[in-house]
């Protein structure tokens, strides 16, 4: 196989392994919307902002997943996860919590890798180019 195609299966793999956790996420807290948002109050951010939330993680697992503006989503999800890391994994005496908060650095790595590569050949934005 050769190495472009192999980069652009790798890419797709990567994009489907990185959008699963938000196209869930999303997912479940629109079914689970009064837990999502005392959960998020807990946390010190207003439940009010769950929509966007849950559109956030929804959408933006989508685009990733098909790679529609795929380097404005990662660096959106890249954020995103990053700003959830700070407010509900901050607790260092917390073991879980620590694991989390290192779980996101990762994702938001691998985001910001996405952001560089963009979303290769199989991907809506590779049939466009």
């Amino acid at each position: 196989m050769q190495t472009s195609r192999l980069n652009d299966l790798a890419l797709l793999v990567a994009r489907m392994l990185l959008s699963a956790i938000f196209i869930k996420g999303g997912w479940d807290k629109a079914w689970a919307y009064q837990e999502a948002a005392g959960y998020m109050t807990k946390g010190g951010v207003p439940g009010s902002l769950l929509p966007l939330v849950i559109i956030t993680e929804f959408v933006g697992g989508l685009l990733i997943l098909v790679g529609w503006q795929t380097r404005c989503a990662a660096i959106a999800l890249a954020g995103f996860t990053l700003v959830a890391a700070f407010f509900f994994h901050w607790d260092f005496g917390n073991r879980g919590q620590v694991i989390h908060l290192y779980k996101n650095i990762a994702i938001a790595g691998g985001f910001l890798a996405l952001f560089a590569s963009a979303a290769g050949a199989y991907s809506v934005d590779g049939r466009r180019t």
